[in-house]
Formats: structure tokens, sequence, C-alpha cells
């Protein structure tokens, strides 16, 4: 939806996705049911990367204290800071991935499709094709744009998470308002935004619960 109208003025160009949904029904049936999945692999491959880096990297800056301030409670600015540092190395990080899975995504059947076609037949074809047409720094290409992005929403995120995440503890009460923009694709983002953001931050907090659980029976047992 963000390619559909590139680089055009509106009225200018064939809309063949008026909302998220028709985007689905559309792709499915010019390209098949598997084709909404297009670009999977590298998809997974970027998140594994970025969020393992940035999460990593997030926790090291809260285990360090920089999270909090001096009175030992977590600081809405200093996690802004984190949360942000962390979202910059991450995207930088899983760049590559990222751009291939925007190359595999975009391909489409030649009545819908829109943007630059990559002639991609995979994951690794990609890369390598990338690689061997521009060089190691063509694999990084668009990074300057991936970074912003992440490090802006890095920094919602991940303060937004560890601030709310201590007022339950406090409270235990939660109150969130939510806040809706005029996004261009904004369902479609919100799709996959939503469980991932979700379904992340829950693993994360309780594979850090097993490991503080597994460190501690550890030490208990070399004490004894």
């Amino acid at each position: 939806m963000q390619l559909q109208g590139e680089l055009k003025a509106h009225g200018q160009y064939s809309v063949h996705y008026r909302n998220a949904l028709h985007a689905f029904y559309t792709i499915a049936r010019k390209d098949g049911i598997t084709s909404l999945q297009r670009g999977l692999v590298p998809a997974l491959f970027y998140q594994f990367t970025m969020n393992g880096i940035r999460l990593g990297t997030f926790q090291v800056l809260v285990n360090i204290g920089f999270t909090k301030n001096k009175k030992g409670e977590v600081s809405i600015p200093r996690s802004i800071v984190a949360g942000a540092l962390a979202g910059c190395v991450g995207a930088a990080v899983g760049s590559p991935f990222y751009m291939v899975k925007t190359h595999l995504q975009a391909q489409a059947n030649e009545t819908i499709a829109v943007g630059h076609q990559h002639p991609h037949k995979s994951m690794s074809h990609g890369l390598y094709a990338i690689y061997s047409k521009h060089g190691i720094t063509g694999l990084w290409k668009g990074v300057s744009g991936a970074i912003p992005r992440v490090t802006i929403g890095s920094a919602a995120q991940l303060s937004s998470f560890s601030t709310i995440k201590e007022e339950i503890v406090k409270t235990k009460t939660l109150r969130a308002e939510s806040l809706f923009g005029l996004y261009k694709g904004f369902g479609a983002c919100y799709f996959r935004l939503g469980p991932h953001t979700t379904l992340s931050l829950v693993f994360w907090d309780e594979l850090r619960k097993l490991y503080s659980s597994v460190v501690s029976t550890a030490s208990n047992k070399q004490t004894e």
C-alpha cells in the first residue's frame, strides 16, 4: 500500500489496494493465497536479528542501571534514550534482511504490481544478487531510512513497556490511552505490529524471569 502511487500525484495512478482487507483479498485472488506470506523467511531473520540485538542492548542498559534515576525508579527520559539506542543498533544490523524482505513482498502479478519489481527467487538469492551488483555496502542501502523508524518506535515501545510495567507492579492497575493517527497503510501495519509487539515483549519478559531463576538456582547450588 505504501508503494502504491510512488512518486505520482493523487489520481494519476491505479488504486489496486483500497485498504488492508481489500489488499489481502486482491493479492490472494491474483497471486494465490501463499503469496500473502511472501518474504516470510527474511522477515523472520530480520526479527531474530533486529529484536535480538535491540532487546539485548536495552537489557544491558537496564542491567547497568542506565534507565534508573537517582531514587532507583525507572526514568522515562533515560528509558527513551536507551530504547532509541537499542533500536538504532538493531535496525543497522538487521537492515539487509529488511531490504530483501521488502523486495520479495513487492513482487506481484503484473496486473496488480506496484513499485520496482526485483527478480529475487529467495532470501539467499536476493542477498547474493545485491552483493554481486552493489558490493557489501549495497546490502545496507536504505539503512538511513530504517534507523529513524526503528529508533523512534523502539524508544516509544520500550520506554512505555518499562514505565507501565513498573506502575503495574506498584498499583496492580493499568490505565491505557489509545492514540490513532492517519497514516498510510496503518491498518496493515497494525495487523503485524499488534501481535508482534505483544508476543515478543511477553516472551522476552518470561525468558528474563527464567534466566534469573536458573542463575539463582545455580548460585544456591554453588553455595551449598
